[in-house]
């Protein structure tokens, strides 16, 4: 009988070691680039200049400075992410995703590029960029993972499992979502959900986001009014659901065509420069362009927007984000794609509610965010889990969200596969 191949372990003290500090490590780093994006922004556009969180938001205080300082640091913001990514690319080590460095564990993300590259981002964003903050939290927490599972001498497998943890516990600890960052690691990193798996996706997350609690508060992201669901917002995230699936989907294939044809050689520089003044013009009539996209987000969940704002505000974010990939700058889609969901939801939603009248438009908005940003990540159980932390809705809202959210993934599903063939 020939002998069954049995996967080689580390010690049982070491990997429940490494699990704890991997959270631990996840959580500080998070916490110090959240802390650096908010030093930043108060410091460039000067609101509460006396504390690095405040009760004033980035879109208060980026609507508070006048618009030759908004274009003098949007021009900022152009040569730090030209020649900063250019400098990278030119001299630093070749950076390894964190979905190859899961995949394949025996070839680690390099510590100082991988970190150059995560400032880059989280400055740029403080300085206004249209693009995503997560993604640097997410790398920072898989380098730490990476480089504690060397120290302890965890297995290729166990490595694997804590350097998807690790950016699991990043997320949570940014965006205070402990759930998230979990399901987040075992649905997008890991592929799968086992108990091996769940135990340190929970563990590393919560230890994360509790440790952020520390210099972030306990807070969530957006704060809502009071929200009720009608039975006109059921039917609506039935029909819209779909709608949803085709536009993110299009939204998706256009920005990762958009990254790949980024010039990664000397045009980097002059192509940024160029993107982010043209952005800085544009935030003289509309200031809610610059940042990640939280501030749209945040007016539509608030029902402060109208449907003509939201519709330019959807187009011209949509142009921005396209720019700013194209010309070479880095960043996450999680909160943009969420923000563009609202947008779209504004407009869908106050159509319906010309015929349909009773429903808020931040009902909608919180529904097509869901729906948006799970077929925009591929993500469809992370999208409804974010979406409750980040906004702590009631939960009766998970009627709607998961019947948007089902049309939404079924129809980029369909249209996934129909490219396929």
């Amino acid at each position: 009988m020939s002998e069954q191949h049995v996967e080689p372990r580390s010690g049982t003290l070491s990997l429940i070691i490494a699990t704890l500090l991997t959270g631990i490590a996840a959580g500080i780093g998070g916490m110090l680039l959240a802390l650096l994006l908010h030093a930043i922004q108060h410091l460039a556009f000067g609101y509460s200049p006396d504390a690095i969180i405040s009760q004033e938001s980035f879109l208060e205080g980026v609507s508070a400075a006048n618009a030759s300082r908004r274009f003098y640091v949007l021009v900022s913001c152009g040569l730090i992410a030209g020649i900063g990514w250019y400098l990278l690319y030119r001299f630093g080590k070749p950076l390894v995703s964190i979905a190859n460095a899961v995949k394949n564990p025996q070839k680690p993300m390099p510590f100082f590029s991988t970190l150059v590259h995560a400032l880059l981002q989280i400055i740029t964003v403080a300085l206004g960029s249209p693009l995503g903050r997560e993604v640097a939290p997410r790398e920072v927490g898989a380098i730490g993972a990476g480089w504690l599972s060397q120290r302890f001498r965890l297995t290729p497998a166990e490595t694997r499992v804590m350097v998807a943890c690790g950016a699991g516990a990043g997320l949570a600890a940014v965006y205070n979502v402990p759930l998230g960052g979990a399901v987040f690691t075992l649905e997008v990193l890991l592929g799968a959900f086992s108990w091996e798996l769940l135990i340190p996706a929970v563990c590393t997350s919560s230890i994360a986001a509790l440790v952020a609690w520390a210099g972030l508060g306990n807070e969530s992201q957006y704060h809502l009014p009071e929200l009720n669901i009608t039975s006109g917002l059921v039917i609506w995230s039935v029909i819209c659901g779909p709608l949803f699936g085709i536009a993110a989907n299009a939204f998706t294939r256009v920005m990762t065509q958009a990254r790949k044809q980024a010039k990664r050689n000397w045009q980097m520089p002059v192509f940024c420069l160029l993107n982010f003044a043209i952005l800085g013009l544009l935030s003289a009539w509309f200031p809610q362009l610059l940042g990640n996209g939280k501030g749209p987000a945040q007016i539509t969940f608030d029902n402060q927007t109208t449907l003509y704002l939201a519709a330019a505000l959807l187009v011209l974010k949509l142009l921005v984000i396209w720019g700013s990939l194209r010309s070479g700058a880095e960043g996450g889609l999680l909160t943009p794609g969420l923000s563009n969901g609202a947008l779209l939801a504004c407009i869908l939603g106050g159509v319906w509610d010309s015929f349909w009248p009773g429903t808020s438009i931040g009902a909608f908005a919180i529904v097509g965010a869901a729906a948006f940003l799970a077929s925009s990540m591929k993500m469809p159980i992370t999208a409804v889990v974010l979406i409750l932390e980040f906004t702590r809705v009631n939960h009766d809202f998970l009627i709607p969200i998961l019947f948007a959210v089902t049309g939404s993934i079924a129809t980029s599903a369909l249209i996934n596969k129909k490219w396929a063939v």
